[in-house]
């Protein structure tokens, strides 16, 4: 697959078949959308091809209250490479190109300089200034130039639309389960890892890895079984979302995921942490005996999660 970010390159391939939006966080949604395109451009030998936008435009637009995202741009990309899109063109989105109208941004660079011969959207999307465009200017824009536009149905999980923002009010609340089968993954944030004040080694027996990402929707704070994937392999362990008020106390959210059998020095390192179920809940103890037993359960109970059948059947770790 190949990533664009200057319209005019020589090497973008027109006469494509298309899809466009943010597209964060990869959900089956997208997916649906992303499978339709991708099945369409390999039946007509066409390439596939996604237009999307850097940074996300609420960022540019209204960034006291852009979301926090499901993905980087880097997790995006692989996944649509994953998902078999061809090429991916990058629309640097600025104050400029909001103003552009729908219909223009329709003519001038979908149907212009991509040349698409089949563009698909999910339903009920809207694109262009003020986000004025719709299906139906869509169709009417492709219909007048002799291509085809279509609507892809909403995916739903059990009765609710799946959507972006959906997952994210799920992530915040730590409902992974259904975060996940929206997903259709587990939620995924990715980090260096920074020498935080070493107690869980000096003074709990666990050693970890703490990470800070920035911009990521983090999950609800608590304990976690997730994986933990150094140098691209995951790895069994348990992970803490919170501001440790047994031993520190922190003003900021902290993440600390402590790898089952591992004993590398990763300071510095960027890993991905994969979240799979919540454990529990924060709690402040009454002593630093009382949390080093608690974690001792927390460990047992993510082995026992790893242990189970199914698990281990639809999970790949080392």
């Amino acid at each position: 697959m190949k990533v664009f970010r200057d319209l005019q390159d020589p090497d973008i391939r027109s006469q494509c078949i298309l899809t466009f939006g943010v597209f964060d966080g990869l959900h089956l949604g997208h997916q649906s959308i992303i499978d339709k395109v991708v099945r369409r451009a390999r039946a007509e030998g066409q390439p596939s091809t996604v237009v999307t936008f850097d940074p996300h435009p609420r960022a540019v637009l209204h960034p006291e209250g852009a979301p926090q995202f499901l993905q980087t741009f880097e997790q995006r990309t692989r996944g649509l490479k994953a998902l078999g899109i061809e090429q991916v063109v990058v629309l640097e989105f600025t104050t400029a190109l909001s103003m552009v109208s729908a219909e223009r941004f329709l003519v001038d660079i979908i149907f212009g300089r991509l040349d698409a011969r089949e563009v698909y959207v999910g339903r009920g999307s809207t694109f262009g200034h003020a986000r004025e465009g719709h299906f139906g200017l869509l169709d009417r824009v492709a219909r007048r130039l002799g291509r085809i536009a279509a609507e892809v149905p909403e995916a739903t999980l059990r009765g609710r639309r799946i959507s972006s923002s959906m997952v994210r009010r799920l992530i915040s609340s730590g409902r992974m389960g259904v975060a996940r089968r929206m997903l259709g993954r587990p939620y995924e944030i990715e980090g260096r890892v920074i020498e935080g004040r070493k107690l869980g080694k000096s003074k709990l027996n666990y050693a970890t890895a703490n990470v800070k990402p920035e911009g990521f929707v983090i999950p609800a704070t608590g304990v976690y079984v997730t994986t933990t994937s150094v140098d691209g392999k995951p790895l069994r362990s348990v992970t803490n979302v919170g501001h440790r008020p047994t031993v520190a106390g922190d003003p900021d959210v902290t993440i600390e995921s402590h790898i089952v059998d591992f004993d590398r020095d990763v300071y510095g390192q960027k890993i991905q942490i994969q979240f799979l179920h919540k454990l529990r809940g924060e709690v402040k103890f009454e002593s630093l005996d009382a949390l080093r037993l608690q974690i001792g359960k927390d460990y047992s109970r993510t082995l026992e999660y790893f242990n189970s059948s199914p698990v281990r059947r639809n999970l790949e770790f080392g």
